[in-house]
């Protein structure tokens, strides 16, 4: 029986209640977490006498604990990835992989030096609407993939990235990293490939003028709230904002292939759509995941005959069970089959370095006069 331990058990944390599958070989027997309230929402799947820790270094002595969930803020992935390789942990560790490309490097290094198995979280790999997608690309029904664009619309931004640690960039590097690492990855996956040359632009232009902050020793509430419209009657921001709200980049990938990513955290609305062009066709979804009350879909172009709404054929995609449009139990799922058996299905760990790297540079590039940056090789 495996054995996990979960390190940041609130918040995103609650992903690895998914990897206790004792009928599959794995336990989750220990929750770390800063918070003791985070526990609460565990104990009717665990029992309440399961072993709870404050400190994550405790979890790490444990010699039983064969692998750790990590779901802390991003700017602590780094030091607890490498503690937790050292220590001879396998590690889930979620997206981003962590807020520099040195520090990505430093994780992967460790990695290869103590030859333990570490997996990044990009679970956006197993969104169906993104599988089908890929599926249509690999059937090559729209021909040689050209050019990838994804607009992400984020309705809640103000919500969840504006009120917390996320608007620090200290914390963060940026939202173009830590929100757009999973849309980033995403057009990697889609490419088949990843960028070598990358420009960003964006600005902070709504939230910094929200006149409603609180103290900078109050606990931010960042649950999401529709009520919490427009953006500018937001209370109870952070009295610290450098993070920008919205931005964009343009990616030039090693085949050939370009792509851009925007980001928005003041819509009114809340999704991402992508449009993959190639020699032959065109694809576009219409949703991001398919609930029992909207069904995403994917349309797919590939006759010449002006403009057609729908497209040529629209593709609906099915319902699945679970958060994030079924893809968190399957990425939970992929993690234990990496465990157990070193097949992998998501995200390398590489991949994950590569759609950091994007994310930084990016970042650099649109504070720093908007340059075109090259994102350097790995040498490990």
């Amino acid at each position: 029986m495996l054995k996990l331990a979960v390190i940041g058990a609130g918040g995103r944390g609650h992903i690895s209640k998914m990897a206790h599958q004792p009928e599959n070989g794995a336990a989750l027997v220990a929750l770390c977490d800063t918070d003791p309230k985070a526990f609460e929402i565990y104990h009717e799947l665990l029992g309440r006498d399961i072993a709870t820790y404050g400190d994550y270094r405790e979890v790490l002595k444990r010699d039983d604990i064969d692998a750790v969930i990590i779901a802390t803020p991003d700017f602590l992935h780094e030091e607890q990835a490498v503690a937790a390789l050292e220590a001879g942990k396998g590690v889930y560790l979620e997206k981003p992989m962590a807020i520099t490309i040195e520090g990505c490097d430093r994780i992967l290094k460790t990695a290869k030096k103590t030859g333990i198995k570490l997996y990044v979280g990009h679970n956006m790999r197993f969104f169906p609407v993104m599988q089908k997608m890929r599926e249509i690309i690999e059937s090559g029904r729209i021909g040689d993939v050209q050019a990838i664009w994804c607009r992400h619309f984020i309705s809640y931004g103000g919500d969840a990235y504006f009120k917390d640690w996320h608007s620090e960039s200290k914390n963060t590097t940026g939202l173009l990293l830590q929100k757009g690492a999973h849309d980033i990855d995403v057009i990697h996956y889609l490419a088949g490939s990843h960028t070598v040359r990358t420009v960003g632009m964006g600005m902070l232009s709504v939230y910094d003028k929200v006149a409603d902050r609180r103290g900078a020793d109050e606990k931010g509430d960042a649950r999401i709230d529709e009520g919490n419209w427009p953006p500018l009657e937001q209370k109870g921001v952070s009295p610290v904002i450098d993070v920008e709200d919205h931005s964009m980049v343009m990616m030039q990938m090693a085949n050939g292939v370009q792509g851009s990513y925007m980001q928005c955290h003041y819509s009114p609305d809340d999704v991402r759509n992508y449009t993959v062009i190639g020699t032959k066709g065109r694809i576009e979804n219409i949703g991001d995941h398919s609930t029992e009350d909207k069904i995403a879909k994917v349309r797919v172009w590939d006759a010449r005959n002006g403009f057609n709404e729908l497209g040529d054929e629209e593709i609906a995609v099915p319902v699945a069970e679970g958060t994030h449009g079924g893809a968190d139990p399957m990425i939970m799922d992929d993690f234990v089959r990496y465990l157990k058996s070193g097949e992998l299905r998501g995200a390398t760990p590489w991949d994950a370095r590569q759609s950091v790297a994007v994310g930084c540079l990016a970042t650099e590039s649109l504070r720093n006069g908007n340059v075109a940056m090259d994102v350097p090789g790995y040498e490990g």
